[in-house]
């Protein structure tokens, strides 16, 4: 056989086997076919719709991994923020703290000698009855070489205090003479209540502030809110602001004044809340807008619009709460005290009047030209029944009338 005859024998037998091979791929393929066709009829799914499903588990899959990862990650963020935020605050309380020590209802004098307390006594108890008078402090003169003046209104004791300390200088101590200190003195608290706000804004590093407004942040000293003295909130508040201010990244400037002016509206008499007398103060001395809003805001009277208004209601909160700070005693008594004074006022005849003894003790003092003994002891009587119809008071109170005639011609004096 020739070599062209093994060729054609060798492409018959190839072109049989592709015939073959073509006839069971064609099987195979009808095979897959029926197969795929019995799992969709079996699954009742199409292929594209297989497709879909396995996609969405195997996401669903994922997902849960990654919320769960995204889970353990944000807890882990909230446990480092609580700690870094204890941190903050504590840093800021620390630097809030104070050495200011103030007086709540007495202010000591310490004397040399035991004498002096005659002079101030006087014959009969003259002098120390005229003191008592026209400060409105009551005397106490148990201790030895101690004087202690005692009142709820700090202001009222700052000036007995200071007047005394003259007095105790003074050769000549009667009654006249008291009354003048105390007037000069009274009118030294002006003064007084300038270096008193320059102390407080140099302290917490404010500056150029107008001299009408250091006068009424000089009040801060001779006011106390729950038993805590205005001086040493406004103080720390302005402090503890700064520092998490510093460290937080936001406004210093804006949390420094709000933080000493944010009770400012508890000394500025007016009606409303301190909130809102210490908002309107501030826009007639023009404030930024930014340091109102954090006065308007700090206790939450009105929505936070931004974060130094935060921060001015945590360290707020912080200075309030802090162990030992407030009083809520001293605050019913203080009120109480005030209540029975203004009931006193409004009598016809009446000058002034002043509450002892922690509010047991009432003295009124009445104009003699516009009431007789008689009508004095009456007035007493009304007094007592007022107080005892319109105010809780625990206890018997004492009201004391005094109605007093001084006259006096060519230096000399008679009481």
């Amino acid at each position: 056989m020739s070599t062209q005859d093994d060729i054609l024998d060798l492409e018959k037998k190839v072109l049989a086997k592709e015939e073959k091979l073509e006839r069971q791929y064609q099987e195979i393929e009808k095979l897959r076919s029926e197969y795929i066709e019995k799992l969709e009829k079996v699954a009742k799914l199409t292929a594209d719709n297989a497709k879909s499903e396995l996609l969405a588990e195997v996401e669903k899959r994922e997902a849960e991994a990654l919320s769960r990862i995204i889970s353990e990650k944000e807890e882990a963020i909230k446990a480092e923020a609580n700690q870094k935020a204890k941190e903050i605050l504590a840093d800021a309380m620390r630097h809030g703290k104070t050495e200011y020590v103030a007086e709540y209802t007495v202010s000591v004098i310490e004397l040399e000698n035991d004498e002096m307390k005659g002079r101030i006594i006087g014959q009969g108890g003259r002098n120390i009855r005229a003191f008592e008078n026209a400060t409105g402090v009551d005397v106490l003169l148990e201790e030895e070489k101690v004087i202690r003046l005692s009142s709820f209104d700090q202001i009222r004791r700052e000036v007995a205090k200071r007047s005394l300390m003259k007095l105790l200088k003074d050769a000549r101590i009667t009654p006249v003479r008291i009354e003048e200190i105390v007037a000069q003195t009274r009118e030294e608290m002006e003064r007084v209540m300038l270096e008193e706000g320059e102390n407080l804004a140099k302290e917490v590093g404010v500056y150029k502030v107008p001299v009408d407004l250091l006068k009424i942040l000089g009040r801060f000293k001779f006011r106390t809110s729950y038993g805590q003295n205005l001086v040493i909130h406004s103080f720390e508040v302005a402090k503890i602001a700064v520092a998490i201010a510093e460290e937080i990244g936001a406004d210093v400037n804006v949390v420094r004044l709000a933080g000493l002016f944010h009770d400012i509206g508890k000394v500025v008499e007016g009606d409303g809340s301190h909130v809102k007398l210490g908002v309107d103060l501030l826009q007639k001395f023009n404030f930024p807008q930014p340091v109102i809003d954090c006065v308007a805001q700090h206790h939450e009277d009105t929505p936070f619009t931004s974060v130094e208004s935060v921060i001015m209601h945590v360290a707020d909160a912080i200075s309030a709460a802090r162990p030992g700070a407030r009083h809520q005693d001293v605050e019913g008594y203080v009120q109480r005290v005030k209540d029975m004074e203004s009931l006193a006022k409004q009598f016809d005849g009446v000058m002034d009047a002043y509450a002892f003894e922690s509010g047991r003790e009432l003295r009124v003092i009445v104009a003699p030209e516009h009431m007789r003994d008689d009508e004095c002891i009456i007035l007493a009587n009304k007094l007592r029944e007022e107080m005892t119809k319109k105010m809780a008071i625990p206890g018997e109170v004492k009201v004391t009338v005094i109605r007093e005639f001084r006259a006096s011609a060519g230096g000399n004096t008679s009481a």
